[in-house]
């Protein structure tokens, strides 16, 4: 939690931010005689049969576990060997069951209508696989194989079969903390991979503090630390993308019943209620226009309405929005007017104007045949939206002349209406060209 709240200076105040941020990766190492002692049991053989040089110190330790830097013996490459902290599985179960205890008795007192232990539970649940480095190293390689070759994001490599249960060994990343350089671009691929994650693929990072991205001596965003990973199932995804496209949208109908699909509303709260708060709640901050919509504008007046019509966190939400969270926080750290919803937007627009899952089509349709009239504008600002998305091809740390930027975005939505991507944008436009020459007769 210390973590995650660590890389928010936009709610922690700087005194208690440069305190908490110690927690990163700067936690009292335990001695490293132990250490070796437990590598050499794990791996049942001495360490010199393993590596042919190993640094006599830790260079990190955090509340799990800590890192030296050694050079394997089979192979001469340079890892990192991540070590468990002996007896911290005891001291976590000890906490969590006091914590439990807690959260039930701040649900009776409180009348929360979240289920506080099942969020908890889903939030230990991660953390005990976090101690089972076999676990970690397995999520590693899943994440190297989804997102590696994302431009300039580098995930190092895995050696599984040298890890065990409390021993993880790891390509050495050489860089510098994400947190410490001033350079916007890579929080830009940060922000572009994180969309992958959630919304594309749905296998996330859900521990992105600043101890865990650095900055390669070459450039890159490199990921470190795959203990503690979340699954964003296809119909939260969808109904994420959904939610966040009604919002911008204003319809407010529509987010009611996203929000009963990502459970965070009852299926028996009254519709008709619930559009009529969200309206009053939202209309304000989403008039400014989505580039300077905040989540503090969004949040602002949402704790009464979340009281009256017993809005919960499902267990499933914590994880995302810990990532979400702490990626805002890395963020906003470079720039304080960051939006997140501004970032996100124009990926999401150009998500359901290519995306061809049924879900997005029948989405995509909806809000475009709203009432039954077609909403030309909506698809208007969809495909402006969506000239902002950053793609692949669009980051690119070089300066860009604006106008090649500009023509470059044109030629990509003239063109994707051609494309199988764009043929049921294209068939919709045609539909509505039909109809108007039979309107001229």
């Amino acid at each position: 939690i210390a973590q995650a709240v660590s890389s928010r200076p936009d709610v922690i105040p700087p005194a208690y931010l440069d305190e908490l941020s110690l927690l990163q990766d700067r936690i009292a190492p335990f001695s490293t005689e132990l250490a070796f002692d437990i590598i050499e049991k794990e791996l049942q053989m001495p360490l010199d049969m393993i590596f042919s040089e190993m640094s006599p110190k830790p260079v990190a330790a955090a509340s799990l576990g800590q890192v030296y830097q050694a050079r394997l013996r089979s192979n001469g490459k340079l890892v990192a060997v991540k070590v468990q902290r002996p007896g911290v599985q005891a001291v976590i179960s000890l906490d969590i069951y006091i914590l439990r205890f807690l959260a039930g008795v701040a649900r009776k007192v409180g009348k929360f209508n979240t289920d506080l232990q099942a969020v908890l539970d889903e939030w230990a649940s991660s953390l005990f696989r976090e101690m089972d480095y076999r676990e970690e190293a397995r999520n590693g390689l899943k994440f190297r194989e989804l997102y590696g070759k994302l431009r300039d994001v580098m995930v190092p490599e895995m050696y599984l079969e040298q890890t065990r249960r409390r021993v993880l060994i790891m390509e050495w990343v050489e860089g510098v903390r994400l947190s410490e350089v001033r350079d916007l671009y890579l929080v830009e691929v940060g922000v572009y991979c994180s969309l992958s994650q959630l919304l594309e693929y749905g296998f996330y990072h859900a521990d992105p503090h600043p101890g865990n991205l650095l900055r390669t001596i070459d450039g890159k965003l490199a990921y470190l630390d795959f203990g503690m990973m979340g699954e964003f199932r296809q119909e939260l995804r969808d109904g994420f993308i959904e939610a966040c496209l009604h919002l911008v949208n204003r319809d407010f109908d529509g987010l009611a019943k996203d929000f009963v699909t990502l459970g965070l509303l009852p299926a028996t709260a009254q519709k008709d209620e619930v559009t009529k708060a969200l309206t009053g709640v939202f209309e304000s901050a989403v008039n400014k226009g989505v580039q300077n919509i905040s989540f503090g504008d969004l949040s602002g007046n949402l704790g009464q309405t979340m009281y009256k019509f017993k809005f919960q966190i499902p267990s499933y939400f914590s994880l995302v929005i810990r990532s979400l969270a702490v990626l805002e926080g890395i963020a906003i750290s470079f720039n304080p007017n960051y939006k997140v919803l501004s970032s996100s937007y124009p990926w999401i627009a150009r998500k359901v104007l290519t995306d061809n899952s049924p879900n997005l089509r029948s989405t995509l349709y909806t809000l475009l045949y709203k009432d039954g009239t077609f909403q030309i504008d909506r698809l208007e600002s969809l495909l402006t939206e969506s000239l902002r998305a950053r793609t692949e091809q669009t980051l690119v740390r070089t300066q860009q002349d604006e106008s090649d930027s500009s023509r470059f975005a044109i030629k990509q939505v003239l063109s994707f209406t051609l494309t199988e991507q764009g043929a049921f944008v294209k068939d919709l436009l045609l539909q509505e060209i039909a109809k108007g020459l039979d309107a001229l007769g």
